[in-house]
């Protein structure tokens, strides 16, 4: 892609059905080489309200947006079931891409993404703010330069509190716990630990799961357990709950050469890291000792979704491939659906076996 020169770049928004819509543009406004130009949304008092927030023209009519010649790049956070759709309309007019997650609700939606954003030649990323996180890519490099020597396994533990808001089926978010919309919560949240698995092992080949609900009755599931291997036989357990008063969100990692364990990590049931206590640490056989990684954790979630707008950016001006493509994205699609098929037939399932 050739860098965009346009400064600042003017961004539209696609939607604010999404919350995180809302924290890409918090933190975007303070930006001296961005503009909020325009939104559009199809719940038109959401919109304007938005809009008026951030200081952007509200437009009743998306393609009008699209059309606009001070809109370089767009965030895509409508509904997930909706994304292949309004993609579509995005690359047709050739503007550049933030996407929430998940990619899409099927595969086949995640492959006819990724033709339009082939076909179109635009810049498309999606948002996932853990690899975002200082702390996720420490892991990352540690993990890259053999430090764990050969990993035997890993355990992520991901919990939000979701469904315990009493208000839920009447709020603006309602849409996440409609199948047709969304599959169900382990599908729209573990999809943040399945692409943190697959960022740090590579595509997994294989997944036994159990998926249901366990302590609420809102959505189409509350909990999920999801055991999956890697070619090299390494396994990975994710466990997602959205029915977790609290939690440490904890990672877990075990080599021949090394143990990674980080906890406080991204989630909105965490809470803050207590004074003196180190969020991230590394043993080492070599040494027989553990290395801490001293690192401010982030007072919040919606801190943490500030770190996502900023490297695109910074890819969209210097002509940098994406950090996370539109197939990366269906790798995570691919591994949740593949977990929900596990749990309803009861057996490992091969994530080749998957059909759009």
């Amino acid at each position: 892609m050739n860098p965009i020169n346009q400064n600042p770049i003017g961004i539209g928004v696609l939607s604010f059905a999404h919350g995180h819509a809302g924290a890409y543009c918090d933190q975007m406004q303070h930006f001296e080489d961005v503009r909020l130009v325009a939104a559009w949304d199809d719940n038109e008092q959401r919109g304007r309200d938005a809009a008026k927030r951030f200081g952007m023209e509200y437009l009743p009519d998306m393609q009008a947006l699209l059309a606009r010649d001070d809109i370089q790049a767009v965030i895509v956070t409508c509904e997930t079931n909706r994304h292949a759709e309004l993609i579509e309309a995005v690359c047709a007019a050739g503007k550049h891409i933030l996407c929430q997650k998940p990619l899409a609700t099927t595969l086949a939606d995640c492959d006819r993404i990724i033709e339009d954003v082939d076909r179109s030649g635009v810049h498309f990323q999606m948002a996932f703010q853990m690899r975002c996180d200082p702390l996720n890519q420490k892991i990352k490099e540690w993990l890259d330069s053999g430090a764990l020597g050969r990993v035997g396994s890993l355990r992520r533990r991901h919990c939000i509190n979701f469904l315990f808001n009493p208000d839920l089926p009447n709020s603006p978010s309602a849409w996440h716990i409609d199948p047709i919309k969304n599959v169900g919560m382990f599908f729209d949240d573990a999809v943040h630990a399945a692409d943190f698995m697959y960022w740090l092992l590579g595509e997994p080949v294989s997944v036994m799961a159990e998926i249901d609900n366990i302590l609420t009755s809102v959505a189409p599931d509350d909990t999920g357990i999801a055991l999956y291997r890697w070619p090299n036989k390494a396994m990975g357990v994710l466990f997602n709950a959205s029915v977790t008063l609290a939690g440490e969100n904890t990672t877990e990692i075990y080599g021949d050469e090394g143990t990674i364990i980080q906890n406080y990590d991204d989630g909105v049931s965490t809470p803050h890291a207590p004074a003196g206590v180190a969020p991230l640490k590394l043993f080492r056989k070599s040494t027989g000792k553990w290395e801490e990684f001293a690192f401010q954790v982030p007072a919040s979630h919606y801190e943490r979704l500030k770190a996502v707008p900023r490297p695109w950016l910074d890819n969209l001006k210097s002509g940098a491939p994406s950090a996370v493509t539109a197939r990366d994205g269906r790798v995570s699609v691919a591994m949740c659906l593949a977990a929900y098929q596990s749990a309803r037939e009861g057996r490992r399932v091969a994530l080749a076996e998957l059909k759009g």
